[in-house]
């Protein structure tokens, strides 16, 4: 495909689990030359967490979702002094360097930014992980599980009389990548216009705050700590996700302006209660919660999910049916979109959940690639790319190097 705007680009990525991979994905979406390293004895571990295509271990969707763009893949142990020298060599063929490792992993190896720059002086370094690589907590390892927790978003994901719930998995994944990405095309930016590299040091967490913004406010002026609410909204009522027809629906709804509490009466055949004084403004509506959530759960449950949001929406009321695997998998505005893609994978077989990056440009499309096995390209990159002699490759095949 031609006139790929990142052609010529080329970046390893040293990182393993979410963050790292949807970062790297959206360089080789868009034409860079992108080297996956793995370690032989310690591979990326979302290849082996389910769930897996036909319950075939390793045949991992958690690890196909985020690597559907093109990627070589080589297997490299850099504790292994042969190993190291091959991981200079590739850093001197590169433009970007992305790493995800524990701050001080790439310290070890003298892989740091300034050691980088030896090698190669314009050099683009990303680096991600929990808390960046300075402070405190610097060498504090985890992943986005444990992340969402640190944030405050668990705190509040909940109801008042319960613990916390905690958000389902590792939400902080798919924050990161969106202030990665937008750094890294502007270093990419800065070093065409000047000819300079960059070293981008971020802070997973900082990133995840700003999705708290509003909370972290209140504290700072108000002193005032939020607390877990269910599906309520201060400034909203009936705010919440309710029952429906069939096996597990359900429907959020969503009602803010006067306007809108009048609309929203007119739909579930209630005219009156627009004016009833316990419901008429938002303040008394608050007071009266459990009896309006009561009211209103007594009509969704005679209809589908569907008939609820079409008939809300269309009466300008905010709601949307709760979706399950199915939904999304069958969601027209997604078809439409071709969000999903079907690819041929060697073991896998045709899957048809890959996607492509989360923006399109207006003047060039992307490229897709199924993730890569373990190792897959080791042959190529180092006999074509490094220059390595057959017998070279062969000792250190013969040694584990690679």
């Amino acid at each position: 495909m031609a006139n790929l705007p990142f052609e010529g680009v080329k970046a390893l990525d040293l990182t393993e689990g979410g963050v790292g991979p949807y970062t790297s994905s959206c360089l080789a979406f868009f034409g860079a030359t992108l080297i996956k390293i793995e370690s032989p004895n310690r591979p990326d571990s979302l290849r082996s967490m389910p769930p897996f295509k036909n319950g075939v271990l390793g045949h991992s969707y958690y690890f196909a979702y985020p690597l559907s763009s093109k990627r070589l893949a080589i297997t490299l142990d850099l504790n292994h002094p042969k190993g190291l020298e091959l991981g200079k060599r590739l850093v001197a063929w590169s433009d970007v360097i992305i790493d995800s490792y524990t701050g001080g992993t790439m310290e070890k190896w003298g892989l740091d930014y300034d050691n980088l720059k030896k090698i190669k002086p314009d050099i683009i370094m990303l680096r991600t992980c929990m808390h960046g690589h300075s402070g405190p907590l610097a060498g504090h390892h985890g992943q986005g599980f444990i992340l969402t927790a640190l944030s405050g978003f668990d705190n509040i994901v909940s109801w008042p009389d319960r613990p916390p719930a905690g958000l389902y998995g590792a939400f902080t994944d798919h924050v990161a990548p969106l202030f990665n990405v937008v750094s890294l095309f502007a270093a990419l930016d800065y070093r065409r216009r000047t000819g300079k590299g960059q070293y981008i040091d971020q802070s997973q967490h900082e990133s995840a705050l700003q999705w708290i913004a509003p909370l972290i406010l209140d504290w700072t002026i108000n002193q005032r700590e939020p607390v877990a609410n269910g599906n309520r909204c201060a400034y909203a009522a009936p705010h919440g996700i309710y029952r429906c027809q069939g096996d597990d629906r359900w429907c959020a709804i969503a009602v803010f302006p006067d306007d809108e509490w009048e609309s929203f009466c007119r739909v579930i055949e209630k005219p009156a209660m627009a004016k009833e004084p316990k419901f008429a403004t938002l303040l008394n509506r608050k007071q009266n919660e459990d009896e309006l959530d009561n009211i209103v759960g007594e009509w969704t449950i005679k209809h589908t999910p569907e008939e609820v949001m079409h008939l809300m929406q269309a009466a300008g009321v905010a709601a949307g049916v709760v979706s399950n695997s199915k939904d999304v998998a069958e969601d027209p505005q997604l078809i439409h979109n071709h969000f999903f893609h079907e690819l041929d994978h060697p073991e896998m077989g045709k899957c048809s959940f890959y996607h492509g990056p989360l923006f399109e440009l207006s003047k060039t499309s992307y490229e897709l690639g199924r993730p890569p096995l373990l190792g897959e390209s080791n042959e190529y990159v180092y006999t074509k790319i490094l220059g390595l002699s057959d017998e070279e490759w062969v000792e250190l095949i013969t040694e584990g190097v690679i």
